[in-house]
């Protein structure tokens, strides 16, 4: 049994239509029980990271956990909770969803702050694990859609800094492959995609899928720092974002790495074809 955390979001829903589709068992952990779509050998499970006596069923019998929580400063909580409840059930292994560049300094900031405890809590747990820790992910445009749909230029917080912008859908085939196997235990992953990219290089591309040009406008950091507080963004969570959006810029994060290849055995996606994959969404209303 595979339990599977974070699985209505991006990575994690694919990592359990791929496990199913394997035939895997797996137990999907979710606040919300029915926002998550029924696959055969798949068990559904309310679970909150924040309720340890639900943890402790969740993990109940399981084999391997993949942990993914959502992004924020409660990261070190779930993280911790859910380690100890793995350790408590007998879990053999965890694979951990991170973030590229965990642990390293940024102008005198730790980057991947978040995730830096659970990795250590991690390290330490007696129990095997892999971390992942993946650059930018291409599905992040989606957040475009209202302004590529209108015909406005796309926000840019990251100038011409570049990232190697990852799919998703790589980083849960990387993440299948560690959680069924034993080849990457103790192995920490960094993934990125295969090009190194700017938010105009990414809007570039975008374009090209959709047959037209698809602009971009600068947006100074103080700026996006104000609309995020005045959408309700938690200012702790503003701050972190806008000290990667800083990084980014300055091409702190222009990094690329051989290990989608090296694990999957062939080339990670490009971003173009992560787009030609997505283009409905930035053309239907």
């Amino acid at each position: 049994m595979i339990v599977v955390t974070g699985a209505t979001g991006t990575v994690g829903s694919e990592v359990t239509r791929l496990l199913a589709g394997r035939g895997e068992p797996v137990r999907v952990m979710t606040r919300e029980p029915s926002k998550v779509a029924a696959l055969p050998a798949v068990e559904v499970v309310r679970g909150d990271f924040d309720d340890p006596g639900s943890l402790a069923g969740v993990a109940r019998g399981a084999e391997a956990v993949f942990l993914l929580s959502a992004p924020g400063p409660w990261v070190p909580r779930h993280d911790e909770a859910m380690i100890a409840a793995a350790r408590a059930a007998g879990v053999r292994k965890v694979v951990k969803v991170s973030a590229i560049g965990t642990g390293e300094e940024h102008e005198g900031a730790k980057v991947g702050g978040w995730h830096l405890a659970g990795e250590q809590e991690l390290r330490s747990s007696g129990l095997e694990w892999t971390i992942l820790r993946p650059s930018s992910f291409a599905s992040n445009v989606l957040r475009w859609v209202p302004q590529v749909r209108a015909g406005q230029p796309v926000p840019n917080t990251t100038g011409q800094g570049r990232q190697g912008v990852i799919d998703p859908r790589d980083v849960a085939e990387v993440a299948v492959t560690a959680l069924t196997s034993d080849e990457h235990v103790r192995t920490v992953l960094t993934l990125t995609g295969p090009e190194l990219l700017s938010v105009p290089d990414m809007a570039k591309a975008l374009g090209e899928t959709l047959g037209r040009v698809v602009e971009t406008v600068d947006v100074p950091l103080e700026v996006y720092r104000t609309q995020m507080i005045a959408a309700g963004v938690d200012p702790e969570f503003a701050d972190v974002a806008v000290n990667g959006s800083r990084m980014v810029a300055q091409d702190g994060n222009a990094r690329l790495t051989p290990d989608v290849e090296r694990v999957l055995g062939r080339a990670p996606r490009t971003f173009l074809t992560w787009a030609t994959d997505h283009s409905a969404a930035f053309t239907l209303g």
